[in-house]
């Protein structure tokens, strides 16, 4: 794992106009594992010219072709997995087995979505007697987050290369190593050159840059609410597309019929899983007052058997985000049952896996986005109350709904503000839309929903 010292632009690793650096820390033992240019406003420039020239060939380019492009794409993906694995470790510091599975795995298998979708979906129909086409959008800013940070950059660039876009990636400036590794495999895959362009760099500075150009066409972003409202404001004012995938406080409602026992098993799982960085974790377990005090007892043991199983969270910044969070959690009231402030490690930018029981749905806990392994977990007295809670939140990502009769939980899941709800147990699915109502965002992502978000439409009437 060799980190650039350019940017990857117009098919060519070139150097930065800018001479600032970024350093890349690994989590787990805070040593610095790479130097990056800290690209600027001129970098970007450079970058979306590049990308504008490239477009008109690639959308010109057929539906096939692109599909073809885009399978070498994924091939080349899966022939260096391990290598991406080690790369999201050493930034993230992501288990092994973990980066191996889902931070290499879900990218190569959303590639290899998006090659089949470029070969099969209708870019032309008829609609009486008019002919409607779906187009490229254009010249597509992409500004990526550091959680998952291969799987956020091909949800963004596979649909929109599928589609006929060209690309400017600004990757998060914690995980920049994955993003030049994706840049590599770009150009073995033989895109041509300005299809897809890499600019490393700081949000404030690079992504403002991208999100403001002229020469950018649509603008997809995913990260914090706070900053998606500044690039929709951004865009609004340009007249700009824009697809936002931002935060989420999602609801993990266990009905009574539910089987106890595996419902909170499976949430406190998918609350530490990547150490709690993920926008649609279920980090509010709603459990009904009767089974209450056992739901509490068995959250608690789940999280124990934990230890220090899973990895850090990403810097000393979101650390220390963190860990303010499980101390006002205290100070509000709420109790501690497993886990706790104090960092496990003297030595890593761990956090314990913490549970909150006593959570009342007013709290900060339960209402804003921690980031990181902490589940809150609230009791309920009936449905309407649970739907109430479940809903009492500005965000709408994601959930889950647990019941006896599988119908019960579907027709609980119906009224859940939200983008998308897991029944029972179900899996995710890489191919259906993900996306939030609410504060949690502004279109779709995966699938042909996200390819939908990198197409505009045109009528000939005949």
């Amino acid at each position: 794992m060799k980190a650039h010292d350019g940017l990857y632009i117009d098919g060519a690793w070139r150097a930065a106009e800018s001479q600032d650096v970024i350093e890349v820390v690994n989590p787990v033992d805070e040593q610095v594992v790479g130097r990056v240019p800290a690209g600027g406003a001129l970098d970007v420039d450079t970058a979306v010219r590049a990308a504008r020239a490239a477009l008109p060939a690639w959308a010109a380019t057929p539906p096939a072709e692109r599909a073809a492009r885009l399978g070498g794409l994924r091939d080349v993906l899966a022939a260096r997995q391990d290598e991406i694995a080690e790369t999201v470790t050493a930034e993230l510091g992501s288990p092994p087995k973990f980066s191996q599975t889902v931070h290499a795995g879900l990218p190569i298998a959303v590639a290899g979505s998006y090659a089949e979708l470029a070969a099969t979906h209708v870019f032309k129909e008829q609609v009486g007697n008019s002919t409607v086409l779906h187009e490229p959008v254009g010249v597509v800013g992409a500004i990526t987050p550091w959680n998952y940070p291969l799987h956020q950059i091909v949800a963004k660039v596979a649909p929109a290369l599928a589609a006929g876009c060209t690309v400017v990636l600004k990757p998060a400036e914690d995980t920049p190593l994955t993003a030049q590794l994706f840049a590599e495999a770009v150009h073995e895959a033989g895109l041509p050159a300005g299809v897809f362009n890499l600019v490393t760099g700081l949000g404030p500075i690079a992504g403002q840059a991208l999100a403001e150009h002229p020469g950018v066409d649509l603008v997809s972003f995913t990260g914090s609410t706070a900053v998606g409202r500044q690039i929709g404001a951004v865009a609004g004012a340009a007249v700009k597309k824009v697809a936002l995938e931002l935060g989420g406080k999602s609801a993990n409602v266990i009905l009574p019929g539910a089987d106890l026992a595996k419902a909170v098993n499976v949430g406190v799982a998918n609350v530490m899983a990547n150490s709690g960085q993920t926008c649609s974790a279920w980090t509010r377990m709603l459990v009904h007052t009767d089974q209450y005090d056992e739901a509490v007892e068995l959250a608690a043991a789940a999280a124990a058997r934990y230890g220090d199983r899973i990895g850090p969270v990403v810097s000393a910044k979101q650390q220390a985000r963190v860990r303010g969070y499980i101390e006002k959690g205290i100070a509000e009231g709420a109790r501690v049952v497993a886990g706790g402030p104090e960092s496990p490690c003297e030595q890593g930018y761990f956090v314990s896996p913490t549970v909150f029981a006593d959570v009342t749905p007013e709290m900060t806990i339960a209402q804003e986005e921690i980031f990181g392994p902490v589940l809150s977990v609230l009791r309920y007295e009936d449905e309407e109350d649970a739907l109430r809670i479940a809903n009492g939140t500005v965000y709408g990502l994601a959930g889950a709904v647990w019941a006896g009769d599988e119908a019960d939980a579907v027709a609980f899941a119906r009224r859940m503000e939200t983008g998308q709800v897991d029944i029972n147990g179900g899996r995710f699915n890489p191919r259906a839309p993900f996306g939030g109502y609410k504060q949690s965002g502004v279109g779709r992502e995966l699938g042909a929903a996200g390819l939908a978000e990198y197409l505009q439409t045109k009528s000939l009437q005949f």
